[in-house]
């Protein structure tokens, strides 16, 4: 499946940036890979393939998209500074409040407790998994919220 997509992309790359000169004559001056696509996959607008196809695919187009789909692992450090960073761009934080990961919404931030389920509902959207409101309502400190997403997604170091 991701072979045929790969190749509908690659046959309409050329039209998609016809603007730039340079495009056609890099992707003819690649050296090609070939990807097999299954039975019925359309290849171009309008066709569909009666059995399976073999597409020739620049292999430079096929090593792009491996080196944007690999995501750096996440550490403690770097999930404690996306969580300050988060808290930084929520607007009813006042940034000379924030004295570390051990400040409290409530105690030292003066938060209320719709403000505490935005942030959670913030740290939800940046890192893509639901934090159920039992949870939730425990998670009163960055250091908190660091530690729990670090259980979460199994980040030791």
């Amino acid at each position: 499946m991701a072979a045929c997509v790969l190749s509908f992309c690659v046959h309409h790359l050329p039209a998609a940036f016809a603007s730039l000169p340079w495009v056609p004559m890099l992707a003819t001056a690649w050296p090609l890979s070939t990807a097999l696509c299954p039975a019925g996959t359309r290849t171009g607008p309008g066709a569909s393939q009666p059995a399976s196809v073999l597409v020739q695919v620049p292999s430079q187009v096929t090593q792009l998209c491996q080196q944007y789909s690999d995501v750096p692992p996440l550490t403690l450090e770097g999930l404690k500074d996306c969580v300050l960073y988060v808290l930084k761009l929520y607007d009813r934080i006042d940034l000379e409040k924030i004295t570390g990961v051990n400040s409290h919404f409530m105690k030292d931030l003066g938060l209320d407790s719709l403000d505490q389920v935005e942030i959670i509902m913030a740290m939800e959207d940046e890192f893509g998994f639901e934090i159920p409101y039992v949870d939730a309502e425990k998670l009163m400190c960055p250091q908190e919220i660091v530690d729990y997403i670090a259980d979460k997604k199994d980040v030791y170091k």
